[in-house]
């Protein structure tokens, strides 16, 4: 049955996000195709970061596989933060080159990133000339964008008016905390940035955002089925005549006709839905799924749910007894048995299975915990500095030996003191930010026995 819809703009919904960049793909290479068959030029909005890199890959396949020729293609990024040097680590051009152009072949002069080296002085100038660029080129046949968790669109952060052009923005701190990793800490992300204003990116002919994983979904929802508003700079987007929002399933799981279908119309109830509603039911009403009334069913829109099961108490029943069966208790784990746990970082293990890795050890089971990796790059060149006092400081109050690292400390300051942003850590750092992690993921193993 077609369900009414509260989306104001276009979704397409993928299985996954695989499925997600060779639709986009194909849409991307069927414009190239037909520009170059026509002797037209294709121009190209091209966003960076970590969700369009499964797109640029099929690219890069089509342009081998099938031999797709992107010569005549011209590409305008999104934007840069401000200041950059292009050859740092986290410039958008070198993103742009390792990630694509370069596998494309796309002549140099064909393509174009905002500069983040541009005197401020002379940026105003710049950035209309970037758009002066885009409107010369005849304009961006199709506009690729992701979507921060403010809703920025670009670097279009909350408050950013419809008509804004290319711009130097100040980041939202939202935006600078996501960055953190990719920066090596907050503290090193650029405060500022230039990207396309917001009526820049909506005068692209077509306009595609891409969104995955859970993190988005919140935002989603807030972007597809919101209000236009300026503190979401996504929601413009609503009055683009061909946009598309393309999500895989968990960027979609608060829409309402993912999350609550049966607000929407009426919806074929099997087991899982059931038990969705139902505890949807009861977080909304606030009484636990055994007390839920005909009325609170009939209240909000539930209503057939009762009429196939034919009581309010039955379906509490059902779902109640589904919920239980669900929950591992010790007597459903092994007893006396030897368990391998594989964690991808440290602290992995407890985060998703803490409640299980203590029943097993109250079941008398020996449980060993193998890490992947070392989780040392998620330790910020702060995090050593504190461990480093901390360490002096206690040689101080044990008294013996205080003092005695001094010197050894003092070399490792020095290479944090020294260190850019980015840069490998040395040996020695590299070790201590390893131990850290041990230490945490230790003292996070023994709260579970």
């Amino acid at each position: 049955m077609t369900l009414l819809s509260r989306e104001r703009v276009r979704v397409v919904i993928q299985d996954d996000h695989g499925a997600m960049a060779r639709a986009l793909a194909e849409r991307v290479a069927s414009i190239v195709r037909e520009k170059n068959a026509a002797g037209e030029w294709a121009t190209l909005g091209l966003a960076t970061g970590s969700t369009p890199i499964g797109l640029y890959r099929e690219l890069i396949r089509i342009h081998r596989e099938e031999g797709l020729d992107f010569s005549r293609v011209r590409t305008f990024n999104l934007d840069e933060y401000y200041p950059m040097d292009p050859g740092s680590h986290n410039s958008y051009v070198r993103y742009m080159w390792e990630n694509l152009f370069k596998e494309l072949e796309i002549p140099p002069e064909n393509v174009t990133v905002p500069d983040g080296t541009v005197p401020k002085g002379d940026l105003d100038e710049y950035c209309r000339s970037y758009d002066a660029a885009i409107e010369e080129a005849g304009g961006i046949d199709f506009m690729l964008l992701g979507i921060g968790r403010s809703g920025h669109i670009g670097f279009n952060e909350p408050g950013s008016p419809r008509e804004s052009r290319t711009h130097l923005v100040f980041l939202d701190s939202i935006t600078r905390a996501d960055a953190a990793s990719d920066f090596f800490g907050e503290e090193n992300v650029p405060l500022e940035a230039i990207t396309m204003g917001v009526a820049s990116i909506m005068d692209a002919k077509e306009i595609a955002l891409l969104a995955t994983g859970e993190h988005k979904a919140r935002i989603v929802r807030r972007a597809v089925e919101g209000e236009v508003h300026p503190d979401v700079a996504a929601t413009y987007l609503q009055g683009h005549p061909n946009a598309t929002f393309y999500l895989d399933r968990p960027a979609s799981a608060e829409l309402t006709r993912v999350a609550t279908p049966w607000l929407l119309g009426e919806v074929e109830w099997y087991p899982r839905r059931e038990t969705e509603a139902v505890i949807w039911l009861s977080q909304l009403v606030g009484r636990s799924i055994l007390r839920l009334s005909t009325k609170d069913y009939r209240d909000n829109h539930l209503s057939s749910l009762v009429a196939k099961h034919g009581s309010a108490e039955t379906v509490n029943g059902d779902v109640f007894n589904r919920v239980i069966a669900r929950i591992r208790g010790k007597s459903r784990l092994p007893s006396g048995r030897r368990v391998l746990v594989f964690s991808p970082h440290p602290d992995d293990d407890v985060i998703s299975m803490g409640g299980i890795l203590r029943k097993l050890v109250e079941n008398g089971n020996e449980v060993t915990v193998a890490y992947q990796t070392s989780g040392n790059i998620a330790v910020f060149d702060h995090d050593v500095r504190r461990y480093l006092d901390f360490y002096q400081r206690g040689e101080a109050v044990l008294g013996a030996g205080a003092g005695a690292s001094d010197g050894r400390m003092g070399e490792i300051r020095e290479a944090l003191a020294r260190k850019a942003p980015g840069e490998v850590d040395t040996p020695e750092v590299q070790a201590l930010k390893r131990v850290i992690r041990e230490a945490e993921a230790v003292s996070a193993l023994e709260s579970v026995g």
